[in-house]
């Protein structure tokens, strides 16, 4: 307690001047800027339930785990979720005991718009939202929202989804309605989340809804989803934002990486490789001076199409008039990290599938064993990574665009003394400091995943990224904060990392009451 007391008041007396303390092991203790925005995020179809209540439509999610009850790890499905649908009153007064100032959460299209159209708008859906906006404002918490967190309505998924231009006509559609019925109330707009992540999964077979085309949907869905993007942001700019005055934002997945053996030239040109095809893709359109795809990913796929027989580049082309739209659609960068790979040049053994996106970067990704792996299997802890992947972005496109960290967290297996999240969260949130104060990064806010245990697609219960537990085994859905509520409270309020302030121990630990 003696600890907490003294930070608080330090911070007070340091806060936003850029100076810092040393402690005993000449760790230099510094602090986030008085600006710094610290939140939470969620997204609806994780956390909503009520699937078919309130006139809300089907999304291609319901369809699917309806039609194929076994296919996440658990047999689950979010029809109820964590029932934030009825329950976003607690769930608001869940982030008011964090202390954080922001949330992030998503649209649902379907519930806004049940036939995927606007020419039927589901007022139930519309005054949920607006309740929901209504009561963060009031508990001085800001809604920031993602218009499309992979919920799309089931009616495009025969069209081809992201992959058929018509999506960017019937996005374009949905994004308006959501300005014109929102915007009043919200400030910062998210458009795609990760599509990266969104593009090879679902278009390359691995995931809901499964289209498998690995090397040739994928990038038609890249390629769409970008325009839509640009679409999208002009609309804003040129119809909501005087009025409105917000700000609206592509958010990215960025996780680092990291050349193998480091000595290794062959590896350090596969890392970067892999940055290029990962990163690249989506944030040179938009934020590099000259716009467009990166010209490594442009002769990779270009080369591999004509090499492969095809008439033309798997990967299209954008139009003049196109790339200025892109370029500089985004007010800031919104960047989700949550891991490193090791990354090498791949020998004569490995083998890929032609076509493919695998293929056309040509690198092997794996994990360093001697990392820490504390739930899920894809996600090993490297919070130096964050920080080197932030001074890659900033090398990249400058340093004037700010930089937002939209989702960083870590799984557990759902217990309640989650010190493998405190010792994340302290890492990682650490590594931010230094990237403000010693790197002169421009990081403007952090966003931690997740407020809460949610759905967590093909895994669905069966990993827990919350900072409150979730009894899904109990009908009311119960909250429990961890001890990495704790943790975070701790960070946000005294706005500095503590290492001390809570660590392993045999007598119980106080939660947040």
């Amino acid at each position: 307690m003696f600890i907490g007391v003294v930070l608080i008041i330090l911070n007070m007396m340091q806060i936003g001047s850029g100076r810092y303390l040393e402690m005993d092991n000449k760790m230099k203790i510094y602090y986030f800027p008085d600006d710094f925005a610290f939140g939470v995020s969620t997204a609806a179809y994780q956390i909503e339930g009520a699937w078919n209540e309130g006139g809300k439509g089907e999304s291609i999610w319901d369809k699917y785990l309806h039609e194929h009850p076994k296919y996440t790890k658990d047999g689950s499905n979010a029809d109820i979720a964590t029932d934030s649908y009825h329950k976003y009153i607690e769930d608001i007064e869940m982030i008011k005991k964090l202390g954080v100032g922001y949330y992030r959460t998503s649209l649902s299209w379907p519930r806004i718009l049940p036939d995927g159209t606007d020419n039927k708008i589901n007022k139930e859906g519309v005054l949920y939202y607006r309740t929901l906006f209504k009561e963060l404002i009031k508990a001085n918490i800001t809604p920031v929202v993602t218009l499309y967190h992979w919920d799309m309505p089931t009616i495009f998924v025969d069209l081809g989804g992201w992959s058929n231009p018509v999506s960017l006509d019937y996005f374009e559609d949905y994004a308006r309605t959501s300005f014109r019925l929102f915007g009043d109330l919200v400030k910062y707009w998210l458009t795609v989340n990760e599509p990266h992540q969104h593009c090879v999964s679902s278009y390359g077979g691995s995931t809901i809804p499964g289209l498998k085309s690995p090397g040739v949907a994928l990038y038609l869905c890249t390629h769409n989803i970008l325009l839509a993007h640009a679409r999208v942001y002009r609309i804003y700019h040129q119809e909501f934002r005087d009025e409105q005055k917000g700000k609206i934002t592509l958010p990215l997945d960025c996780n680092w990486s990291m050349p193998k053996h480091n000595g290794r030239p062959e590896d350090q040109e596969a890392a970067e490789r892999h940055l290029e095809m990962h990163v690249g893709m989506f944030a040179h359109p938009i934020y590099s001076k000259t716009g467009d795809y990166p010209e490594l990913v442009r002769q990779r796929i270009d080369n591999a199409s004509h090499e492969e027989g095809f008439p033309r580049s798997r990967l299209p082309y954008f139009t003049d008039e196109q790339i200025e739209a892109l370029k500089g659609s985004s007010d800031f960068f919104s960047l989700n990290h949550y891991t490193t790979y090791l990354i090498r040049a791949p020998s004569i053994e490995d083998e890929f599938e032609i076509p493919s996106y695998d293929h056309d970067t040509g690198v092997k990704v794996e994990q360093d064993l001697s990392w820490s792996v504390p739930g899920v299997s894809w996600l090993s802890v490297y919070a130096p990574g964050l920080r080197k992947m932030i001074k890659w972005i900033t090398k990249k496109y400058g340093n004037e665009i700010p930089i937002i960290v939209t989702e960083n967290g870590v799984s557990d297996r759902g217990q309640i003394d989650d010190y493998d999240r405190v010792s994340y969260f302290n890492e990682y949130l650490y590594e931010l400091l230094l990237a403000i104060h010693e790197d002169g990064s421009n990081v403007k806010g952090y966003f931690a995943w997740s407020l809460m245990d949610n759905f967590e697609w093909d895994d669905g219960y069966s990993q827990k990224f919350g900072l409150y537990k979730v009894d899904f085994n109990d009908p009311k859905r119960k909250r429990t904060p961890k001890l990495s509520a704790k943790i975070f409270h701790n960070i946000v309020c005294t706005r500095t990392v503590d290492f001390n302030f809570l660590k392993p121990s045999p007598e119980p630990q106080l939660l947040l009451e």
